[in-house]
């Protein structure tokens, strides 16, 4: 490895402030680009740094062990899927020259460097840093703060630095971007919910609109964190925005995720990568109501097996989609807009209808509002099943047969307020609503029972009287209020001695501060 500047001391990576700090010095680029284009500046630079620090642990443990004599064999490094970093584009090379007017220059050749001897990130890595618009010195500087992180070391790897700062990076510049955010960003606590109830171990996952691969990397952290192994899944997606689908080979590229996205970005209406696939898992977002999807030239397509989806909303032409991959004993869950669980605009409740007749519903889910930085309505979540009583079950276990009923959950009242526009749900709120859908499937700790305000399994037939509506509001009832026990008398009394001592404390704490104002020579 050769030498180059002194390396600067690196920080404390668990420290909650390095994000908001990272964020803060790539922020300075909004004044000169959009947040669309400053995604990819700063993002790329993450993704270079991660694979110079993972090929310089690799150099040393090969110095290490052999006495460097193989420290430029690129198999000693493939072999151990780490990536081949030509001399320009090391980091140390990069951010000696952070202050130098040309460090764009420098960082497009180490980018095109890296391509070139890594065949498969050809033309994926994000260049254009020597553009006129990309103010120079600021790059520089967050060049430098960049390099006081630690990325592909072991220690980091065992904190997961690299995808906590790289999803905050998404999250933070899909609020940015605001709706056009939602494109390639799905809130994490919401790809969680999906995630935990399918609770996908092993088969096919398959992601028919993968934006930028958070379904993907989600699904890798439930494994790993259930003692399971990555190598167990295949890993299946479609994305057709060019500029997302690279960044989510990035996304999957720097954790070693290996990936099918197709050979392009492609439209999967109209150019089905995966026209064979029939997944065991199905996680998605996919755009809401979207009416200029083309429609009208696929009125005979055969994935439309429960009713021709209107030109004017793609929302049931999504849900057939993923209908049609899925195997024989396949899940579906997938984020929709509200308004997929009652209207009946232009046929959408015939397909709804057909979809219910055909058992193929298996859970519902309302979600709160302002979960998503692209828009502020709350959503639902879907959940489809092939042949629910298939016996499928975690570790084994056998499910109860749940055929001919569909469980409701309204969530609609957890999680918090994150900040003036956003909200999030808790772990808690997370197992609350996944242990719930997984006790009623059978492969849950305990018995399921209904609870007033939160969760219902309502039968077919309970779900017609409704019009095959599929609100969960609809079914679940009204919370049970607690019982006040207490007579009128008592609880009068009582809190009209809490007010009088909270009066009392009041009159003896503003005389408090008229005597602190009077010693400074002021009259309240």
């Amino acid at each position: 490895m050769p030498r180059g500047p002194a390396k600067k001391k690196t920080e404390d990576t668990t420290s909650q402030s390095l994000e908001p700090k990272l964020w803060a010095t790539a922020d300075k680029l909004r004044g000169h680009l959009d947040a669309a284009d400053y995604k990819h500046v700063v993002l790329g630079l993450i993704f270079l740094k991660y694979i110079s620090d993972r090929f310089a642990q690799r150099h040393a443990e090969i110095v290490r062990e052999e006495a460097g004599a193989y420290a430029e064999d690129r198999d000693e490094y493939t072999a151990e899927g780490v990536f081949w970093v030509p001399l320009s584009g090391r980091w140390d090379m990069v951010q000696a020259a952070a202050k130098q007017p040309d460090i764009g220059k420098r960082i497009d050749e180490a980018m095109t460097e890296i391509e070139r001897e890594n065949p498969h990130l050809k033309n994926i890595l994000p260049k254009g840093y020597a553009r006129p618009t990309l103010d120079q010195r600021r790059l520089g500087e967050l060049v430098d703060l960049i390099g006081t992180i630690g990325l592909g070391t072991a220690e980091h790897q065992a904190r997961d630095t690299l995808g906590r700062v790289y999803e905050y990076f998404l999250g933070m510049f899909a609020s940015a971007e605001g709706k056009r955010g939602g494109e390639f960003y799905t809130p994490a606590s919401v790809v969680r919910v999906l995630v935990t109830m399918l609770a996908p171990y092993k088969g096919r996952i398959y992601d028919p609109c993968c934006g930028s691969g958070g379904m993907f990397v989600q699904s890798e952290k439930f494994i790993e964190a259930h003692g399971g192994k990555v190598g167990d899944i295949s890993v299946y997606g479609e994305e057709s925005n060019p500029n997302t689908w690279k960044l989510a080979l990035m996304n999957l590229a720097i954790r070693g995720i290996e990936a099918d996205l197709g050979p392009e970005a492609a439209d999967t209406f109209h150019k089905d990568l995966h026209p064979d696939l029939r997944a065991d898992y199905i996680l998605a977002n996919p755009p809401f109501n979207i009416s200029d999807w083309g429609g009208d030239l696929l009125r005979d397509d055969k994935r439309w097996q429960y009713g021709i989806p209107p030109a004017g909303n793609a929302n049931f032409a999504w849900v057939q989609h993923m209908v049609h991959h899925l195997a024989p004993y396949g899940i579906a869950g997938f984020v929709l807009a509200n308004g997929s669980m009652s209207s009946n605009t232009s046929g959408e409740g015939e397909i709804r209808k057909n979809l219910i007749e055909a058992d193929l519903v298996d859970c519902m889910v309302a979600m709160p509002g302002q979960l998503f930085y692209s828009t502020p309505i709350p959503v639902c979540l879907w959940f489809l099943a092939k042949n629910r009583d298939d016996g499928r079950g975690m570790a084994g276990k056998e499910l109860f047969e749940r055929t001919g009923e569909v469980l409701f959950i309204d969530a609609r009242n957890l999680g918090f307020m994150a900040d003036r526009t956003h909200r999030e749900l808790t772990d808690e709120d997370i197992q609350k609503i996944a242990n719930t859908y997984h006790r009623w499937r059978g492969d849950g700790e305990g018995e399921y029972a209904d609870i007033p305000g939160f969760c219902k399994a309502a039968s077919i037939d309970e779900i017609r009287k409704n019009g095959h509506v599929l609100t969960p509001g609809r079914y679940v009832g009204a919370a049970a209020k607690d019982e006040d026990d207490e007579p009128f008398e008592e609880k009068m009394a009582r809190l009209t001695k809490d007010l009088s001592e909270q009066l009392t404390e009041g009159r003896r704490l503003e005389e408090e501060m008229r005597k602190n104002f009077r010693v400074l020579g002021y009259e309240l």
